[in-house]
């Protein structure tokens, strides 16, 4: 009864959702593209040409890129089986799109309304569904359930907050988690939030982080060495990231820039917002503060005398990361929850961050204990951390390398989310 409420609300706001699309497309014209996806119109899959479908959804660009290590090692364990990559978002589908071509069926994934779930679990014939962290919709698990086809739960995090969430709503929860054939949890406390809100015991298995096992392999560090002679631009000034920044970080981030140069007036700082659609407001706010600014999307090599880089292409952080000597990673000083720190720590990066991490909780934990990681809550105290590495290679080094030995022990969630995967009855 809970479910056919839930469904009936649904569909109520499609009008509302709709116009919210088309608000978010006028920043990001993708989101007026595909509707028909989103309602389950997708091309069907030929079950005679394929032994195997695996879905694998994830709804933005976080979760698609913490698929991508999963996605590859499943091409290479079931070559012969189709997989069919979802997103929710068109920066997580650029991702898909960059990453693998035409090698996966990549599709918007449908609406949670029961109409649009069947009408593309009749096309795609999956399998197996599996879920990025907590993307929890009932009508897609169910209709799943209905129709055999197993679910997974893949590195799975649940805060307290959001598992407060899912309590005021237990009618709808409980039932959908028992549908749930597998929930793969990062930690020990995750998996204790999912069995309060009635997880089956049998159900949970505590496998780490798959973050953690990113492959830097050697095309990349190739890469990423290029890059920074790049950068660099004929003299050995230093390289400042600051990734995935949010609206209200970059004005902080600039003030923290200005004091910097004051000290080391070379360095150069490479700026990457979260979002394409904020790509032209963070460039007229460089520009607005006299500074000079080029866009990676150019093409063109900052020069001596530009101070900043707008990194306004999709798919290339990981090799930033690699690039620089310093990296600032967003959505932490403002409430996001943090974005991904072990990428810069398995570069041997020296990782800075603001006090919002609630997404990253456990990693963030371990980077600091370890001494890879620094919180800064301000511009000012982003200053002077980054002043302070500057003027101390020594330090900046131990502080990197303790970053980096925290991503290496902590390597294997990989292979035990694929031994769950290899149990599930499909």
């Amino acid at each position: 009864m809970a479910r056919f409420f839930y469904s009936a609300l649904f569909y109520l706001l499609i009008p509302l959702i709709l116009i919210r699309l088309l608000w978010r497309s006028a920043r990001a014209p993708e989101y007026r593209r595909r509707w028909l996806e989103r309602f389950g119109y997708v091309p069907g899959i030929d079950q005679a040409q394929t032994a195997k479908t695996i879905w694998v959804h994830s709804v933005s660009l976080g979760e698609t890129l913490a698929s991508v290590p999963m996605i590859r090692r499943l091409q290479q364990r079931y070559p012969e089986a189709q997989l069919v990559v979802t997103t929710m978002t068109p920066t997580g589908s650029a991702c898909v799109k960059n990453t693998f071509g035409d090698r996966v069926y990549h599709v918007y994934a449908p609406y949670d309304l029961p109409c649009a779930v069947n009408r593309f679990l009749r096309r795609v014939h999956p399998d197996l569904l599996i879920i990025m962290e907590t993307e929890l919709w009932p009508n897609m698990i169910h209709g799943c359930a209905d129709q055999n086809i197993p679910v997974v739960l893949a590195n799975a995090r649940l805060s307290e907050k959001s598992a407060r969430g899912y309590r005021r709503f237990a009618a709808l929860t409980e039932p959908m988690l028992q549908c749930i054939d597998s929930v793969a949890v990062q930690h020990e406390e995750d998996g204790n939030r999912f069995l309060s809100l009635g997880l089956p015991a049998s159900q949970l298995a505590v496998i780490g982080n798959i973050k953690f096992d990113l492959t830097l392999d050697e095309p990349l560090r190739t890469r990423a060495a290029q890059l920074r002679v790049q950068w660099q631009a004929g003299c050995r000034r230093p390289v400042l990231l600051a990734a995935s920044t949010h609206r209200g970080e970059d004005d902080i981030l600039l003030d923290a820039f200005e004091r910097i140069r004051q000290q080391f007036p070379a360095v150069l700082l490479v700026l990457v917002p979260r979002h394409p659609e904020r790509f032209d407001e963070v460039a007229q706010r460089c520009l607005a503060r006299g500074l000079n600014a080029v866009r990676r999307s150019s093409g063109k090599s900052p020069a001596k005398t530009d101070q900043v880089l707008i990194g306004d292409t999709m798919g290339e952080l990981l090799v930033f990361f690699g690039a620089c000597d310093i990296a600032f990673v967003g959505g932490s000083l403002v409430p996001t929850g943090g974005h991904n720190l072990i990428e810069p720590a398995a570069w041997q990066v020296p990782v800075l961050s603001g006090p919002h991490l609630f997404n990253f909780a456990d990693v963030s934990r371990l980077l600091l204990e370890a001494g890879g990681m620094a919180i800064c809550k301000d511009a000012r105290s982003i200053a002077n951390t980054v002043i302070g590495l500057l003027g101390d290679p020594g330090a900046a080094a131990r502080m990197g390398e303790a970053a980096k030995v925290v991503a290496e022990k902590n390597r294997g969630a990989l292979d035990r989310l694929l031994a769950v995967i290899e149990r599930q009855p499909w």
